[in-house]
């Protein structure tokens, strides 16, 4: 076993983790989802967990709020504990009109105003963007489950609340909404040789007076989950993860 600041490993880490923001939907999952889950982590209340799916061993994990947040725990899932493929679970804001609350977005890129890429010295923009193959089986997946996804571009945004409003440029180079963890998930696995991928429902939407109810969240997002066990699931199968 094996500990860091941040994780204190008491149970295996699939090579494959599921990572939704709460920790509480962490443990939800493995209650709800997983067979002979067992508890990995609660250092900082991250709560982390590995259990069967399908006869498949998978982990889940809550990464918490935030680039900085997804930043780390990205980082030592991969470099320390050895997972290989990372599959972000989590709620986004609409911007596009072709976009409803409840819809389920697969993330092909991330666009981003914050800085995270700076550490990397790069003279350019660097464009986050999703593992192919990850995407082909959550395609795969939602086609299994029923559920029609919408593929392409979001935003991650260091702010919540923000003193200027960018919605609107964004929305006109096609960003399809705004989220706050994928960029820093797709550099962190692009950089040290992991694959990212980010399955998002649409909770609410900025240029549309809609948002989920309580009992329609948590419907939604049960969707959202089912997808991402069903990708971890056909990723594992055709040995994409040893």
């Amino acid at each position: 076993m094996k500990n860091t600041p941040h994780i204190n490993q008491t149970a295996e880490i699939s090579d494959i983790c599921l990572l939704p923001g709460d920790p509480l939907r962490a443990e939800f999952i493995a209650r709800e989802y997983l067979l002979e889950s067992k508890c990995f982590n609660r250092i900082r209340g991250a709560l982390g967990f590995t259990g069967k799916y399908k006869d498949v061993n998978i982990s889940v994990f809550g990464t918490g709020m935030g680039i900085p947040s997804m930043g780390i725990y990205s980082y030592e899932l991969i470099n320390i504990f050895g997972v290989k493929s990372l599959i972000r679970i989590g709620s986004m804001g609409g911007y596009a009109e072709s976009l409803n609350v409840r819809d389920l977005v697969i993330a092909l890129g991330a666009s981003t105003n914050s800085a995270f890429a700076g550490q990397y010295g790069l003279r350019g923009s660097y464009s986050a963007v999703a593992d192919f193959e990850l995407v082909q089986n959550a395609v795969k997946a939602c086609e299994i489950k029923g559920i029609k996804p919408v593929v392409g571009s979001v935003l991650t945004s260091d702010t919540f609340y923000s003193d200027t409003n960018e919605s609107d440029s964004w929305k006109k180079m096609g960003i399809l909404g705004v989220e706050m963890e994928t960029a820093a998930l797709y550099m962190t696995a692009a950089r040290y040789g992991a694959r990212a991928l980010s399955l998002l429902t649409v909770s609410d939407h900025l240029y549309k007076t809609e948002e989920l109810s309580a009992a329609e969240r948590e419907t939604s997002l049960n969707e959202m989950i089912e997808a991402a066990l069903e990708t971890a699931v056909l990723t594992k199968r055709e040995g994409a993860v040893k």
